[in-house]
């Protein structure tokens, strides 16, 4: 594996990173507690106990250009004009920039951005008549044009706060899987929509990536998918920077697939702490990072480029953990990082 000539590495070697979303509902609190543990690859938080407005998708129907969307009983819903529920998410979001210029003032280094991807909006969002996205191919394309004009806007506001920032973007699309395998429900829950071609798939999120990738102050792109069956070939075919999984869910059948993302260049982001079933054990980092050294050796790779290329994170989410406890993931996070500098064998 080689990096590209001229081409500065997305995040510093042992680097560790959240997923996005926290606990509590402060977001000086939680964008403090990032920087104070994450210093290598800090990213905007989530707060989704902030309500609807603050979760993922109410994140990105903020960011959304041209396209305004309401809260209805099953979810966010397509409109024809701006919503109550839109403005508020649009204030929750102001919230959060505000937070970030604060607390990261004077910061330079790589700074990680996350927001719903294409795929994961259109099977979420539906329609002003009821029908999910995903089922219109005109609508599928329209919410990636207006996620590609909105998050130029927002990274540009956020590249003026915070000029000394190397916007590393994550798109969060944990819902691939399903969409490649035709397995996202329609409202009523009795079918299923048609499967997306796995070619339209990929050509979607390399647009998307590659605008975004030119705006001034980008580093690169990626995503992360914490479901199982992250279709790993799609996104290396993609282009992407970087790709985030929960390492819990890879099997050895995905090592080609794992390995070919290497050999292109791809980092990986490993979720090697869980986030279900309660508080994880974090007594042992050796253990923790066990998975992922087993996958370098079989893989053949040499154990120096492991800290370069795998930056360590939480599984998914932290939103459902006190903040003592996501604290203690997070820290337990970096120590792991580093273990895969200093000792990664």
């Amino acid at each position: 594996m080689s990096t590209e000539a001229g081409r500065a590495p997305l995040w510093p070697a042992g680097a560790a990173t959240g997923v996005g979303s926290l606990p509590g509902t402060e977001p000086v609190e939680a964008t403090r507690l990032v920087f104070d543990e994450l210093p290598d690859l800090p990213h905007l938080p989530e707060l989704p106990a902030r309500g609807p407005g603050g979760t993922m998708i109410g994140r990105a129907g903020a960011i959304l250009l041209d396209l305004p969307v309401d809260l209805q009983p099953a979810g966010w819903r397509l409109v024809p004009r701006p919503s109550l529920d839109l403005r508020r998410s649009r204030d929750l979001l102001e919230r959060d920039l505000d937070a970030l210029t604060e607390v990261a003032a004077g910061y330079s280094g790589p700074l990680k951005v996350a927001v719903a991807g294409p795929w994961t909006l259109a099977a979420e969002v539906e329609l002003p008549r009821g029908h999910k996205a995903l089922s219109d191919a005109g609508a599928t394309r329209d919410l990636a044009d207006g996620l590609a004009a909105g998050l130029a806007e927002h990274l540009g506001d956020i590249a003026r706060r915070v000029p000394g920032a190397r916007l590393v973007v994550q798109l969060d699309e944990p819902s691939l899987p399903v969409v490649l395998a035709g397995r996202v429900r329609t409202p009523s829950g009795f079918s299923v929509l048609p499967a997306v071609e796995e070619g339209l798939l990929g050509q979607r999120l390399r647009a998307l990536a590659e605008a975004t990738r030119a705006l001034a102050g980008v580093a690169g792109v990626g995503v992360h998918c914490c479901a199982p069956g992250v279709p790993l070939a799609a996104l290396r075919g993609a282009g992407m920077d970087f790709v985030g999984l929960d390492t819990a869910l890879l099997t050895r059948a995905q090592d080609d697939a794992v390995g070919e993302l290497v050999e292109a260049g791809v980092r990986i982001i490993a979720g090697l702490v869980a986030t279900s079933g309660g508080f994880p054990k974090l007594s042992d980092v050796r253990r923790t990072v066990e998975p992922v050294t087993a996958l370098w050796s079989r893989l053949g790779f040499r154990p120096e480029q492991l800290g370069e290329v795998v930056a360590v994170a939480p599984a998914c989410g932290l939103a459902g953990f006190g903040t003592d406890d996501a604290r203690a993931v997070l820290r337990h996070c970096r120590r792991a990082g580093r273990v895969l500098v200093d000792a990664p064998a």
